[in-house]
């Protein structure tokens, strides 16, 4: 259950730091052709850093489970 739990609220954490990447353009307060805003840059970095930080955590868990998948394989063989 807790596994789960913890999936969920990463993969939500991701999809929020892509929404953060595209905020800017998909709402318009980025001005099309224009220099970047301050809050465009802020949503940039915020938005990329939790992207990429849930998506490291998910592959390293994913990484964990099949790691403990093959485990279980491995003894139940024998």
């Amino acid at each position: 259950m807790k596994a789960k739990l913890g999936v969920s609220a990463l993969v939500l954490l991701f999809l929020g730091g892509l929404w953060l990447v595209a905020a800017p353009f998909a709402v318009g307060y980025q001005p099309r052709g224009g220099a970047y805003v301050d809050a465009t840059i802020n949503d940039l970095w915020i938005g990329g850093g939790l992207a990429g930080l849930s998506f490291v955590a998910l592959v390293v868990y994913a990484a964990d489970a099949l790691r403990d998948l093959a485990r279980r394989g491995k003894h139940a063989d024998v």
